[in-house]
């Protein structure tokens, strides 16, 4: 059952909110590596996706305390209507920053698989339909290199999760604040560690090779 839900868009931090979420017992915690990396799971998200399937949120996040990133982040209004008691965090980041740091990784991937189809069927393919269909062509309405469309859909996506969601329920968030904003949040104890820093540029240029390759996203884990 869903105990936390994260509307970030990627590219904000949002695998370094997993690896925070589940050092504070919110795990496991559930992130685009579980689909890109799970043939099942990546089948799931297919029916949703492409097919335009009503899935059965609570089986489709079964045996998961959070989630992260997309599709979640993409498909929030369902999700937190589906899972009502759970705590909202909206990851954020400068726009111009979030535009280069997507345009340079998750975006060039998209680039490279459309000018070099993968192999019909394969699970690089079967990535690249799910992600065209959900970001690039539908969440960015094949737009994205358009920069200031690009931002301007992030700046409103992040507007209406604060617009439709509880201000009670909901913790606007930078991770560049560390623990402190989020275990308030979450009414925990501050760990004496240092907040995670996880997946920077370098991270998931290696994480995108991976997926290219069909090898899925180990390195970044």
């Amino acid at each position: 059952m869903l105990r936390l839900i994260n509307t970030g868009l990627g590219r904000t931090g949002t695998t370094s909110l997993k690896v925070a979420l589940e050092r504070l017992g919110y795990g496991p915690c559930y992130h685009m590596f579980e689909v890109v990396s799970d043939p099942h799971r990546l089948g799931q998200w297919e029916k949703v996706v492409c097919d335009g399937q009503q899935p059965d949120w609570p089986a489709l996040f079964d045996g998961f305390t959070s989630a992260v990133d997309g599709p979640s982040s993409i498909y929030y209004k369902q999700i937190v209507r589906a899972f009502p008691e759970a705590k909202v965090v909206l990851t954020i980041r400068d726009g111009e920053e979030w535009y280069r740091s997507t345009h340079d990784t998750l975006y060039q991937f998209a680039v490279r698989n459309s000018e070099n189809r993968p192999p019909a069927g394969s699970m690089p393919a079967r990535v690249h339909r799910l992600v065209s269909t959900m970001v690039w062509d539908g969440l960015f309405g094949g737009r994205f290199a358009d920069k200031d469309h690009a931002i301007e859909v992030f700046r409103r996506h992040n507007e209406e999760v604060v617009n439709s969601v509880e201000p009670d329920n909901l913790l606007v968030y930078d991770v560049k604040q560390g623990w402190e904003p989020l275990c308030a949040f979450l009414g925990v104890k501050v760990p004496d560690d240092d907040f995670p820093r996880a997946n920077d540029r370098e991270s998931m240029r290696r994480t995108i090779r991976q997926v290219g390759d069909g090898k899925g996203p180990v390195a970044a884990r």
